[in-house]
């Protein structure tokens, strides 16, 4: 807290990075703990963020990183593994704040996503550079003549909208498009209903993506990354969550069933990367553990047993391939008998989470839906070695403190069974419930915690905590208010 930027959002000083692992923990801090100032910091950060230039205002997306304090100049590389966290976070913040720009985040974020770093079979590429012939920026950046011209007598409301001022004004004359506020705010500052003026801005972007278009691309690294594209999956189920719009749930599924498809081994090996139809470089610790956590998030979506399966048949691999019995820690490369390099343990949780907390996230998860008390003793024994350190560097822990506020503050597993599940999972889904996993099934079910729960002809929904389940309900509204909230 003692580092928090309560004027700009994010960490105090520069270059400021998203850190959304960080801000992820922060908002499930805030709501178990009821914790107004953490609530308000993580609303701040994102709010910032949207509004400045590291958010490509014209396409959607976000840059790796600002260089100054105020979100304005961003390093203009785009990377997959920041986004797919990010659709996640502005999908969570948009159930917990209801603010119709986390909306237009996910869904703006998704369609750059779509358009620029998607292959025609479903795999999410790696990265865009920062430069174009040369120079950083230029396919992002604008100079007042083109605008002037492209935008017409919409360019004075343009200019107060996107700070075609000073303040947006960056190298070479040209500008860096920025907010300051709501289009709500911004309407009734100018005395237009704010459903024109969205129209009017989503026009505005229409014309600026058609005229970027135009512009040299900066040069794109088509691999395929199995960690990073898991990554997007699960941030597309939380958007699905957030929003019940069937194309994140489908092209969340297209980008699992890829992956399945091409870089699995039958036995559960993964391969980390593909390229042009070739998979090379056996898969580490974060790319099985991310994509467990997927397969979850899949399920927990779809209720199609498949990803459990799956994601089973990966949690069995690593447990014989990588564990390490000693330590309680999985090591981030297979075990071998004569390593090539030295074997580490990767505990530090950074842009991304770290493989090992990944990894005990996935261990909980199979815990409550498999009731399996091996996983939850794992995942107990991974946190120990890494507590005094949470203590000490917490920003470099935070995935480790999403586990234990799951391990130590009610948690529940929600089972929605029946006919209209579907229906009824989504009304549930729409609100922020961090402490919530998600089971659902249209009839029997041979999953553990759903099994022996479904009755033919009505929907029930059971809410449990640690496989002991209240007697059912039959309204979304009924289960909520036995989740236990602040």
């Amino acid at each position: 807290r003692n580092r928090f930027d309560f004027e700009n959002g994010g960490r105090t000083g520069y270059p400021k990075f998203p850190m959304p692992v960080n801000l992820d923990f922060l908002l499930y801090y805030g709501t178990i703990k009821n914790d107004s100032q953490i609530l308000d910091y993580v609303k701040l950060t994102l709010q910032k963020m949207a509004f400045g230039g590291i958010y490509d205002q014209a396409g959607g997306g976000f840059a790796r990183y600002s260089t100054d304090e105020k979100w304005k100049v961003p390093h203009f590389e785009k990377m997959l593994y920041d986004n797919g966290q990010l659709i996640s976070l502005y999908a969570r913040g948009y159930q917990k704040y209801k603010l119709q720009d986390f909306k237009r985040v996910v869904y703006e974020t998704v369609a750059f996503i779509e358009r620029e770093l998607m292959s025609p079979e479903g795999a999410f590429y790696s990265s865009l550079d920062a430069d174009s012939e040369g120079e950083e920026g230029k396919f992002y950046v604008w100079n007042e003549q083109e605008l002037k011209e492209l935008l017409q007598e919409d360019f004075s409301l343009f200019s107060q909208y996107y700070n075609i001022s000073s303040k947006g004004l960056w190298e070479g004359n040209n500008y860096i498009l920025l907010r300051e506020m709501t289009d709500e705010d911004f309407a009734s500052r100018h005395d237009i209903s704010t459903e024109k003026f969205t129209r009017q801005v989503n026009h505005w972007k229409k014309l600026l993506l058609e005229e970027r278009s135009k512009r040299t691309r900066p040069a794109l690294d088509d691999k395929t990354l199995l960690s990073w594209n898991a990554l997007v999956v699960t941030g597309l189920t939380d958007a699905y969550k957030a929003f019940g719009d069937e194309h994140f749930k489908n092209l969340a599924l297209k980008n699992a069933r890829f992956i399945k498809e091409n870089m699995v081994h039958e036995n559960g090996a993964v391969y980390h990367s593909w390229k042009q139809g070739r998979k090379s470089i056996n898969g580490f610790l974060e790319d099985y553990a991310l994509l467990i956590n997927a397969c979850i998030a899949l399920f927990e979506i779809s209720g199609e047993e498949e990803w459990l399966h799956f994601a089973k048949k990966l949690l069995e691999y690593v447990q014989r391939n990588f564990y390490d019995t000693h330590s309680g820690l999985f090591f981030y490369s297979p075990i071998e008998p004569k390593p090539a390099i030295t074997n580490h343990f990767q505990t530090e949780d950074n842009v991304i989470p770290s493989a090992n907390s990944a990894m005990a996230h996935s261990l909980y998860s199979m815990y409550l839906l498999y009731g399996e008390p091996e996983y939850r003793e794992m995942a107990e024994k991974m946190v120990m070695p890494v507590l005094p350190h949470f203590q000490k560097y917490p920003h470099a822990f935070a995935n480790w403190g999403s586990l234990m506020l799951k391990q130590v503050t009610p948690f529940f597993e929600v089972v929605v069974l029946g006919e209209n599940a579907g229906g009824k999972l989504l009304e549930m889904q729409a609100e922020f419930n961090p402490n919530v996993i998600w089971a659902i099934a249209t009839g029997s079910s041979s999953v553990p915690l759903l099994k022996g729960r479904y009755k033919a002809g009505e929907t029930l929904i059971y809410v449990c905590r640690e496989g002991s389940c209240r007697l059912p309900v039959k309204e979304a509204g009924q289960a909520l208010e036995q989740i236990v909230k602040p």
